[in-house]
C-alpha cells in the first residue's frame, strides 16, 4: 500500500473535531486506501485497534448491512465502552437511508466519525438536510504525477531515467490506483479502466439517477469526452443531436450531464469575466474525472492532446485545493484562472508552441493581464523553455510536479 501524504494531511486537522470527514471521489480512485491509511495514523497516535470500526460497504462481509437500522444497530453492538470510537464507513452510499443512521450516531454515541462516497450527491440534498455545517468535505482524486512516480518505483521496482517516457506513461494511463500496481500493457490498463467507467455508469449514474435512456446517456457522454477542453451548453449538445434527427429536450441533457458530474466522470468548469469579475452562466467546459476514461470508452485521440493537457491541469490545480475558473477577457480566454485565499494563477495550456502564430495566441492573454499574480504557459516543448513578459513557459511534467 503506497502513502497518499497529501489527503492524510488534509484530514490530520479534522481528527477529533465534531465535524463529519466526508471524503468523496470517482470510484477506485482510492478512498478505500485513504481510510486504511488513516486507520494506521490513528493507531500511531494510540487509539486502541478496538476502538476503530472500519465498515467497507461493497464488501460481502457487511452485505446485509444495507438500511439504517441495521446499520445503528451493528455500530451500536460494537461500541462496547464508554471511550471515544472512532467510526470508518466506506462507500456509505449503499445505505438507504444512510444519512439518518449518521445523524443519529453523532448524537447517540462519542464518535469521530469519517464516510466516503462515489456521488456528490451525498454533499448535496441529502447531507444538507441531516447534517448542515457539520461536515467537511476531503476530495480524493485519482493518481497525480508525482503520485504516479511513487506507485511505479513501489509496485513494479522500475526506475525510468527518462522523463519524457515517464509522463508520457502517464498520460496514456491515466491516474487509476489500480492499474499502477504491475506494469500492465496498455490494453489490460484500458480493459481496468472500461470496468471502472462501466461500474461507475451503472451504480453512480444510471441506477441512483433513475436513468431510462442509457443510451442517450452514453452519447452524451462521447460528445463531453470528444468536447474535452471545449466550451459547450446544454443546448449545443441538443442542437447536435437534432443535427443527428434525434429530438432530444435540453432539459434532460442537463440532467445527464448533472448525473454524470454527481458520479465524478466529469467536472464542469464555469467562466469568469475577469473584466466585470462575475461568474457567466454559459459556455462551460467539462473535464473528465481522469483522461483514462477517454482512452478507454473512445481509443487514445492524438486530435484532442491539447484537451488532454489541459485535463491533466485542471485536475492537479484540484488537488493543491484551487477554484477553477476558464477567464474570459473580452474576445480572448484564459484556460485557467485558480484562486485559494489570497493566491491566483493564471494559465494557458497548448500541445506545443510550433509557430510565431501559436506563441502570440497563448502569451497574449496573459500579456494583457496587468496584475502581478504568476501566469504561466504550459506545454510539452521539451527544448523551447523561454520565459516572456515575466510568464513563466514550462513542461507540463515540470508543472505538475512543482509546488505552487
Amino acid at each position: 500500500m503506497i502513502n497518499r501524504p497529501n489527503y492524510l494531511q488534509q484530514l490530520k486537522p479534522f481528527i477529533n473535531t465534531p465535524l463529519i470527514k466526508v471524503i468523496t471521489g470517482i470510484r477506485r480512485s482510492g478512498k478505500s486506501t485513504v481510510m486504511k491509511l488513516l486507520r494506521a495514523e490513528l493507531m500511531a497516535q494510540g487509539i486502541a485497534e478496538q476502538q476503530i470500526i472500519h465498515i467497507n460497504f461493497e464488501s460481502f462481509v457487511f452485505s446485509e448491512f444495507k438500511t439504517a437500522n441495521k446499520l445503528y444497530a451493528l455500530v451500536k453492538e460494537k461500541i462496547q465502552t464508554a471511550d471515544k470510537y472512532y467510526l470508518l464507513l466506506d462507500e456509505i452510499q449503499e445505505v438507504s437511508d444512510w444519512e439518518k443512521a449518521v445523524n443519529a450516531f453523532m448524537v447517540d454515541f462519542n464518535l469521530d466519525l469519517y464516510i466516503t462516497g462515489s456521488n456528490s450527491h451525498l454533499l448535496s440534498s441529502e447531507l444538507s438536510t441531516y447534517l448542515a455545517g457539520r461536515y467537511v468535505e476531503i476530495p480524493i482524486f485519482t493518481l497525480s504525477y508525482q503520485e504516479f512516480l511513487d506507485f511505479k518505483a513501489g509496485y513494479t521496482n522500475k526506475t525510468v531515467q527518462n522523463s519524457t517516457a515517464l509522463f508520457n506513461e502517464y498520460l496514456q494511463k491515466g491516474g487509476f490506483p489500480m492499474v499502477h500496481t504491475a506494469d500492465y500493457p496498455q490494453e489490460t490498463v484500458y480493459k481496468i479502466v472500461q470496468d471502472i467507467y462501466a461500474s461507475v455508469i451503472l451504480r453512480d449514474t444510471v441506477q441512483r439517477h433513475k436513468i431510462r435512456d442509457v443510451e442517450l446517456l452514453e452519447r452524451i457522454v462521447k460528445y463531453a469526452f470528444d468536447n474535452i477542453g471545449n466550451t459547450f451548453s446544454g443546448k449545443n449538445v441538443a442542437d447536435y443531436f437534432k443535427s443527428q434527427q434525434r429530438k432530444v429536450d435540453v432539459n434532460t441533457v442537463y440532467n445527464y450531464l448533472k448525473a454524470l458530474e454527481s458520479a465524478f466522470i466529469l467536472h464542469r468548469v464555469e467562466r469568469f469575466d475577469l473584466k466585470g469579475k462575475e461568474i457567466l452562466k454559459t459556455q462551460e467546459k467539462f473535464y473528465l474525472g481522469d483522461v483514462s476514461l477517454l482512452y478507454a470508452t473512445m481509443g487514445f485521440r492524438t486530435s484532442l492532446i491539447a484537451g488532454i493537457l489541459e485535463n491533466l491541469v485542471y485536475l492537479e490545480l484540484k488537488r493543491r485545493g484551487y477554484q477553477v475558473y476558464i477567464g474570459k477577457l473580452g474576445t480572448q480566454e484564459v484556460d485557467f484562472v485558480a484562486q485559494k485565499q489570497n493566491e491566483k494563477l493564471y494559465i494557458q495550456v497548448a500541445y506545443k508552441l510550433e509557430s510565431e502564430q501559436t506563441v502570440q495566441r497563448e502569451f497574449s492573454p496573459l500579456q494583457v493581464i496587468t496584475d502581478n499574480y504568476p501566469k504561466f504557459v504550459i506545454t510539452m516543448d521539451d527544448f523551447w523553455q523561454e520565459n516572456i513578459d515575466g510568464i513563466v513557459h514550462q513542461h507540463i511534467g515540470e508543472f505538475l510536479l512543482g509546488t505552487l
